[in-house]
This record gives C-alpha cells, sequence and structure tokens, in this order.
C-alpha cells in the first residue's frame, strides 16, 4: 500500500474516531447540567418532606451519579486528547511526503561551524538532515540524535541499529501510535525528564519514626473520634475538632519541609502519567532485534517484573495527590482528617528510595527507541531508501550505485555510481553550477547517514567506517573578527592535523582557498592536495582549477580525475549532473557571462 493511502486512511480513522468522541463528551456535560438543574429541584423537594435518611439518601445519589458523569467524561477527554496527538502525528507525515516542513526540531541548537563535518553537509538547521529525521519529542531523544549524527558509530552498533529499524519499519501503526504518546513533550518547554532525574538524586529528609507511624493510623483515630462523638456526644466532639485543628497545626508546621520535597516536581503528574503510557507501549510489544530485545524495559517484560510504566505511573498519581494542597479549602479539609500532605510526601520518599536509580537508564532507553523510529520513517515513508553493507576492514573500502542526495526530492535528484578503487584521492573538475559540490555533499551526506545506522539514499553503498572531515561552506566572521582567507587557513590547519594523525579519516574538500588571488590559489592547492597524498589521506578534491588535473600524472594510482560538464544544445546549456571519468574540457563561465552581456572573447 502506498504510504500516502495508508496515512489518509489512517487520518480518515482518526477524525472520525475524535468526532464521535467530541459528541460523546458534548452529551456527557448536558446530561451532568440536567442532572444538576433536575437534582436540585427533587432535593428541594425531598427537603420539604422533612425526612432526614431520604434526603441523606438523595444527595448522596446525586452526588455519586455526578462524580460518575465526572470520571466518564474525563476518561473520554484522555481518549480524545490521545486520538488528537495521533492525528498530528499521522498529520505531520502527510505533510513531510507532500515536500512541507517537518514539525519536530530541525536541531538548530546544535550547529556547530567548528564540528569536522555537520555545518557543511547541513546536517543541522532547516531544511537539514536532522530537520528531515527527528521525530523525537523528548530533549533526550533530540540529544540522542544529535550525537548519533555527529560522530560515526563502531561497526557492531550500527548493524545492530539497522536490525531494529528493520524491525520497526514492518510495523508502521506502531511507530505513529508510540510518536503519538510522546507528543505532549513537544509542548513542554521544560525538559522535565532532566528535572525528574535530578529531584530523584537528590535527597530529603521528612519527618521521624513517630511521625510516620502517626501519619498511618491518624485517619483511624480521627474515625474514632467521630464514632465516639455519634454515640456519646459532645465532649467527643470537642476532642474531634481540636484533632482536626492538631493536624492542620503539624501541616503548617511542616509546610516548607513539604515544599522541598514537592520542589521541582509539583504539576508534573499528568506528564508522568502520559510518560508512563510511552514506557507502557515499548512494554507491551515482543521484540526481535538485539538493541530492542535486551533493553531494560523489555527485559522486564519478558522476567515479570513490576513495570516500569506502573511505577512511573505511581509517581504521577502521588505527585498529582499532593499537589491536593494547592486547593486550600480541599488541602485542609484532607490534611485535618489524613494528614494528606504527610502521607504523600512519605509514599514518594519511600518510592524515590526503590526505583531512582533507574530513572536515567529509563529516560536514555526512551530517547534510544525514538531515535530509532526516527530513522525507520526514512523507509516507512520511501522504501527506496536502502540499508548500507558496513564492513569491517582496515582499508578504505567505499562502493556505491544509484547515489542521490538525501535532501534533494526523489523526481530531482539525480543518481551517481562511485567506487574507491584504483585510487585514495578523487579529483573532480568541472563546469560552474555542474553539480560537484552537491556530489561531495551527496556522499557525506549519505555516509553520515550510514554511519548512524539509518538506511541511505542509495541502490547500493558499501563501506567502512571512516571519520569525515569536509572544507566547503568558508566564511568570514565579524564576530571573530576572521577574513574569508583565514577562515580556510583555520580549516586546512585542521584538516592537515587530521591527516597527520594517521586516522581513518574521508576528505570532502570543495574549491580551496576562495580567498586569494588565482595564482596563489592554485600554487597553495597544488601544495595543500601533494600533502594530504603525502600523508595517506583518502577522500575527494572538487575543484574549478583544470591545472590541478594534471597532477594525477605524477600520482598514478593515488590521484583519479573525475568530472562534471556541460552540454551546448541551440545555444543553451543543459546540465547532466553525472560523474564521468577523467578531467573536464569544457568550462561555462564565458557563456554565463555571454548570457548577461558580458563577452569576455573580446
Amino acid at each position: 500500500m502506498p504510504r500516502t493511502t495508508f496515512y489518509q486512511e489512517k487520518h480518515q480513522l482518526t477524525r472520525g474516531q475524535i468526532k464521535n468522541l467530541h459528541a460523546k463528551i458534548n452529551r456527557l456535560s448536558f446530561a451532568r447540567l440536567a442532572l444538576v438543574l433536575l437534582g436540585s429541584a427533587l432535593l428541594f423537594k425531598i427537603i420539604q418532606s422533612e425526612q432526614v435518611w431520604l434526603t441523606l439518601l438523595a444527595f448522596f445519589s446525586l452526588l455519586v451519579a455526578f462524580m460518575w458523569l465526572v470520571a466518564k467524561q474525563s476518561k473520554l477527554s484522555k481518549t480524545k486528547e490521545g486520538a488528537e496527538d495521533e492525528l498530528f502525528v499521522i498529520e505531520n507525515e502527510l505533510n513531510c511526503l507532500a515536500g512541507n516542513a517537518n514539525s519536530y526540531a530541525d536541531g538548530s541548537d546544535y550547529v556547530d561551524g567548528k564540528h569536522p563535518y555537520t555545518s557543511d553537509l547541513d546536517v543541522f538547521g532547516a531544511h537539514s538532515l536532522y530537520h528531515h529525521i527527528n521525530r523525537a519529542a523528548t530533549q533526550r531523544g533530540k540529544d540522542t540524535l544529535a550525537h548519533w549524527l555527529s560522530a560515526p558509530a563502531v561497526c557492531e552498533e550500527i548493524i545492530d541499529r539497522q536490525l531494529a529499524v528493520t524491525e520497526l519499519e514492518k510495523d508502521p501503526t506502531w511507530c505513529l501510535s508510540f510518536l503519538a504518546r510522546l507528543v505532549f513533550s513537544l509542548k513542554e518547554k521544560m525538559d522535565f525528564q532532566k528535572m525528574l532525574v535530578t529531584y530523584l538524586a537528590s535527597t530529603h529528609r521528612f519527618g521521624h519514626r513517630v511521625l510516620r507511624f502517626y501519619t498511618k493510623i491518624c485517619a483511624y483515630v480521627f474515625l474514632v473520634c467521630v464514632l465516639l462523638t455519634y454515640f456519646y456526644g459532645h465532649l467527643f466532639s470537642t476532642l474531634t475538632l481540636c484533632l482536626f485543628l492538631f493536624h492542620l497545626f503539624l501541616t503548617i508546621l511542616y509546610a516548607q519541609k513539604v515544599s522541598a520535597v514537592a520542589s521541582g516536581v509539583s504539576g508534573m503528574g499528568n506528564l508522568l502519567n502520559r510518560f508512563g503510557n510511552a514506557i507502557a507501549a515499548i512494554e507491551q510489544r515482543s521484540w526481535q532485534s538485539p538493541p530492542l530485545k535486551k533493553g531494560l524495559l523489555a527485559t522486564k517484560a519478558v522476567d515479570g517484573q513490576p513495570s516500569v510504566s506502573t511505577h512511573i505511573r505511581e509517581l504521577g498519581t502521588l505527585i498529582n495527590k499532593l499537589d491536593y494542597r494547592l486547593n486550600i479549602l480541599v488541602g485542609a479539609f484532607l490534611n485535618g482528617i489524613f494528614l494528606w500532605d504527610f502521607k504523600q510526601v512519605f509514599a514518594m520518599i519511600d518510592w524515590r528510595a526503590k526505583y531512582h536509580y533507574e530513572m536515567a537508564h529509563i529516560f536514555d532507553e526512551i530517547a534510544h527507541v525514538e531515535v530509532l523510529v526516527s530513522l525507520a520513517f526514512i523507509r516507512i515513508n520511501d522504501d527506496s531508501w536502502t540499508f548500507p553493507h558496513i564492513v569491517e576492514a582496515d582499508d578504505y573500502v567505499f562502493h556505491t550505485t544509484g547515489i542521490k542526495h538525501p535532501l534533494i526530492s526523489s523526481v530531482k535528484a539525480v543518481a551517481n555510481d562511485y567506487q574507491l578503487k584504483g585510487h585514495r584521492l578523487a579529483l573532480i573538475t568541472g563546469s560552474n553550477m555542474a553539480g560537484k559540490s552537491t556530489f561531495l555533499r551527496t556522499i557525506g551526506a549519505n555516509m553520515v547517514l550510514a554511519f548512524c545506522g539509518a538506511p541511505v539514499c542509495a541502490l547500493h553503498l558499501k563501506l567502512s567506517v571512516m571519520h569525515i572531515v569536509t572544507y566547503m561552506r568558508i566564511s568570514d566572521s565579524l564576530a571573530e573578527s576572521t577574513s574569508t582567507f583565514k577562515a580556510e587557513l583555520n580549516r586546512l590547519d585542521m584538516i592537515l592535523k587530521e591527516a597527520a594523525k594517521g586516522m581513518k579519516s574521508f576528505f570532502l574538500i570543495d574549491e580551496m582557498l576562495r580567498g586569494t588571488n588565482s595564482v596563489d590559489k592554485y600554487l597553495g592547492s597544488k601544495a595543500v592536495i601533494e600533502k594530504l597524498i603525502h600523508d595517506g589521506a583518502v577522500g575527494m578534491v572538487a575543484t574549478h582549477d583544470l591545472q590541478l588535473a594534471q597532477l594525477e600524472e605524477y600520482h598514478q594510482g593515488y590521484l583519479k580525475n573525475y568530472h562534471f560538464d556541460i552540454q551546448v544544445i541551440a545555444d543553451e546549456m543543459v546540465f547532466d549532473y553525472r560523474l564521468k571519468d577523467g578531467a573536464c574540457k569544457i568550462f561555462n563561465a564565458s557563456m554565463l557571462l555571454k548570457k548577461i552581456g558580458i563577452d569576455i572573447s573580446l
């Protein structure tokens, strides 16, 4: 089934579900209003009958009926909210397939001009690889994806990630449901996961054994006083009131310590309950691939241990109960009878003692799954992308057919083949706008994807793990008082130092020394290439300078010429964007200038 059709059907079903839930919620709202109006009238009539038992029965019956309607409506509202989140996720995928912007973060926070390759290869920022891939809603998920795209994983880890992504892409319905359960995190400006982990790692002492014991029995003591009042009258009613006031006094006395325990998590109860739903989705699924099967959540589910989602919901419920104190009347009533705040604080301290050590690992695992789901949507939305064959080899391996730029529409992108064989440095010459820079970015971007475990935009790609180093977008910096030429020197210095280290690096260099005159540019570029060759560097160099192609004669078996050229048909330039062997023979600058009225042949 075409993915657009799949999403459209899901979209239609979810909209229908939301419409149905909305109608039910409205009916319940009218039912509540009718119950209040009719119930009040009925209760008024019964009160006039002066039958106490019947009045009490009617009152509590109406109260129970009203509370049932409220609970029913609350449950339906939560279901509707979940359906709306799923609709958001589905609409986002439809928008992405239509070529519109992804609603998830674009990774602008991770832009780093000094990174070896991320800026040159459009890894972060608007219309970037990150923006194209990202489906992570939590901060840890976003950070994890950024880390995966910023550094190559080891061979074994890449293969494990590929297995996990393959498993996930086969079940797009589960992936959509999982993302929908985390949509709430997109709306939150705070990193509540970090806040919770910090909170759980801290230590708060509260009360002592006597207070803890009394908190457990205080409600029973109060109940005894009420019963004694009923049977023995005024004396015990005074005692009951004094007990109530004593509980309120204790609550006020310990209010600051209660606030200290609640600080950092107050208001997070509902968020934790929703986060528990996302955890439950992982726990309830039977995983096959190693990265998912060996996770803490999956292991606990298999071993029959208490589920983490249950523990998370328990904490969420405790936080919500503690937040009842924020309503003065409700808080006074609950504390006066049950010492409510103390009861919840002791329960939270006990919870933290049992489970805090797991939470950081749990959040890391959720982030891990978020990223794997993000990578899975690459193939869910376009199954023409393939998984690269990662080989563990000491030597450099790179062989691809039908490789395209991952950020260019498949309709417009031109596929190319390339094999790192019989040479170690590819020198690519060609005309302006013929495709040299795009080809280098095509190679680099697909390598970034391959090394993080993602599918690549190619029919076939076989490669070994390498460190990518680029020299492409060099610009001046007013903030750092750096000229373009100085910026180029800084980047070249980094590249030459990387090459001298002898690390397994792959260099992508586009038009060196643009900030100087043509003579120095040629001599400097030639010297840099020869230094790279001397240090055993491997990669690609793109240039307009045809003189550099002569280096092939002096470094046969190491440097090989390739080119992109143009064809002139009926005085019009036609670009085919195909990589060809040998140095370029046709350049287009004179033709481009002629089109704007400048004839350099004169």
